[in-house]
């Protein structure tokens, strides 16, 4: 009994430091202090599941944005997508992963158009550029769906028809109203 009691104990000790640094690596965020904001939120990472709910997908969410703002593409995207599964309704961070795998098809599409001649690496490229884009669209479109944008919409069109997806393109309207329903634009704590 006493071993039950003292682990509870150690343990809601632990999950209020976690919970001061999330607020540490907050006002860092806040402040715009890059190395503190590095610093606390990996101390925070192997700790993040003794955060509250709401506010570790605001921690993974600001990761996110840490890695994106350094340029550090993959491992926003690894953050940005858990906020995804947890708020699936938060178009802002939709419109991040939206817009990173669209890099990540742009840069493919530049490396295939260089790999004139090899039709084996032209296949791969096509596959893997193909591939970006079906990730990248669904994101895009629940951003375009809760926030509107002209140039948005016109990179969601480009993209179909990039990969010949003609059926999807012209469901695109209804899609984009079904999508629009429930939209979140703000993280909470609590």
């Amino acid at each position: 009994m006493l071993f039950l009691v003292i682990s509870r104990v150690i343990y809601a000790q632990s999950a209020d430091v976690v919970y001061n640094q999330y607020l540490d690596f907050n006002m860092a965020r806040f402040e715009n202090d890059e190395d503190k904001m590095v610093d606390v939120g990996e101390r925070i990472l192997p700790n993040a599941d003794k955060l509250p709910a709401k506010a570790r997908v605001n921690f993974f969410f600001g990761l996110g944005k840490m890695y994106e703002d350094g340029d550090q593409y993959n491992k926003a995207i690894i953050y940005y997508e858990k906020v995804a599964a947890a708020m699936p309704d938060y178009y802002v961070v939709h419109r991040a992963l939206g817009y990173l795998y669209l890099g990540k098809a742009k840069q493919i599409e530049k490396q295939l158009s260089s790999s004139a001649g090899d039709k084996a690496m032209e296949a791969q490229l096509k596959s893997a550029y193909t591939a970006n884009v079906k990730i990248a669209l669904p994101h895009l479109e629940k951003a375009q769906a809760c926030d509107p944008s002209n140039d948005t919409l016109e990179i969601i069109k480009n993209l179909y028809q990039n990969i010949n997806d003609s059926e999807d393109l012209i469901s695109l309207t209804d899609r984009l109203k079904a999508l629009g329903k429930n939209c979140i634009d703000i993280l909470t704590d609590q």
